[in-house]
């Protein structure tokens, strides 16, 4: 196959041989190969200044971020084969870590496949394709996904944002086998079903695995308050750990009933207790009725999704960890997470800290977590480490 060429700027070419994988539009030289002159989903050969050949990109070529590395050898495009030996090393990373088929397994850039998510549930894979390339080689993923897996079914998930800045239109498919609206997945020993076609992202968010394995010795025989619970990630898990009683609160009923099918589903209903509607609200009306919790999680949606953001997002944070605070009995204890990538971990820290104060309560970090290693860090790629998850204790000020 002849790939066209895209050429970088004397010395454009230093941060990808320091290991980045992305390259931006002004880093191109347009007169020697315009990008205009390409279209997205196409392949390239990228250059350095001289004419040297550093791999193949995925272009963009009407993005800020108008190409990424797809491999560092010119001679190695993307296709079937490559698709299946990166979905093998990926593979053999997952079932070194996970006893259960059930995990990320492709994450994107750090699987060097930018522009690809693959969930897994056992027998069933959810797919996301959020680029012009991968979305013109969805065929090869199919095919390749098939050899490497052999699942029972495939579903693309492809309702994304991410899809809108490629030119792509949106839709949720199934395109091979079966899968039914809601799909069974393990983790941390215990049982769900997510609801793969219409729920948030993929069904699921295997993200913070590692980070609900650690509620086990902080929940038993305690009260627990889940905020933003989704389909009860956080909230089942602690009242399959041994909680007393769990409250559920999210905005969505569709995800309560959710919360009520895993909880049946692990012998757990008598100790769930959903709330329907704002969190905020919620959190008012619960100190208003005087009740407090023993702990506490706040796993919300993004506050901050971009720069931009970020002074009314933070605010966000501080409300949220604020007001649960208040909630907390003397030696309560609060797991606070976020998974807006534009808030560093200490900002989250100094917000938690600031919030402790204002309440006059003196504050113990005792965890840190982030995503699981199922979600691996690209180390040149500061946007693929997301999530934040601390676990801390709250005492009186004496």
């Amino acid at each position: 196959m002849s790939l066209p060429s895209l050429r970088l700027k004397a010395n454009a070419d230093r941060r990808l041989r320091a290991g980045h994988l992305w390259v931006y539009s002004n880093e191109v030289d347009v007169a020697a190969t315009p990008l205009q002159g390409l279209k997205a989903g196409q392949q390239a050969i990228l250059e350095s200044a001289s004419g040297k050949p550093l791999g193949v990109v995925a272009v963009s070529p009407n993005n800020l971020i108008c190409a990424r590395l797809l491999s560092r050898d010119a001679k190695l495009p993307l296709d079937k084969s490559l698709l299946v030996h990166r979905l093998n090393v990926a593979l053999s990373l997952r079932e070194r870590l996970f006893d259960k088929p059930c995990y990320r397994l492709v994450y994107g850039d750090s699987d060097l496949l930018p522009g690809l998510v693959v969930d897994r549930f056992f027998d069933i894979l959810v797919v996301q394709l959020a680029s012009a390339t991968m979305e013109a080689h969805k065929d090869e993923v199919i095919a390749a996904l098939v050899q490497v897996l052999k699942p029972s079914g495939i579903l693309f998930k492809n309702d994304s944002a991410a899809r809108d800045a490629e030119g792509l239109g949106r839709y949720v498919e199934t395109v091979y086998g079966e899968v039914p609206d809601w799909v069974a997945l393990e983790e941390n020993g215990v049982r769900f079903e997510a609801p793969v076609r219409e729920g948030q992202k993929t069904g699921w968010f295997y993200d913070h695995r590692m980070n609900r394995a650690r509620l086990a010795p902080y929940v038993k025989g305690k009260r627990v308050l889940d905020l933003f619970s989704y389909i009860g990630g956080w909230g089942v898990q602690a009242g399959a750990f041994g909680a007393s009683e769990v409250f559920c609160v999210d905005a969505s009923g569709f995800a309560l009933d959710g919360v009520e099918r895993n909880a049946a589903l692990n012998g757990i209903s008598e100790k769930l207790t959903c709330i329907e509607g704002d969190v905020f609200e919620a959190l008012r009306e619960l100190k208003a009725a005087e009740e407090r919790f023993d702990v506490i999680i706040a796993d919300p949606p993004a506050f901050i999704k971009r720069k931009k953001d970020l002074k009314n997002g933070e605010a966000a944070y501080r409300r949220l960890n604020e007001q649960a605070m208040r909630m907390l009995n003397k030696d309560g204890i609060l797991v606070s997470a976020s998974c807006s990538m534009h808030l560093p971990e200490d900002d989250l820290h100094n917000i938690l800290l600031t919030s402790a104060r204002h309440l006059d309560r003196n504050l113990q970090l005792l965890e840190r977590g982030g995503q699981g290693p199922d979600h691996p860090v690209h180390p040149a790629i500061a946007e693929t480490r997301y999530i934040k998850s601390i676990t801390c204790r709250l005492l009186p000020n004496s």
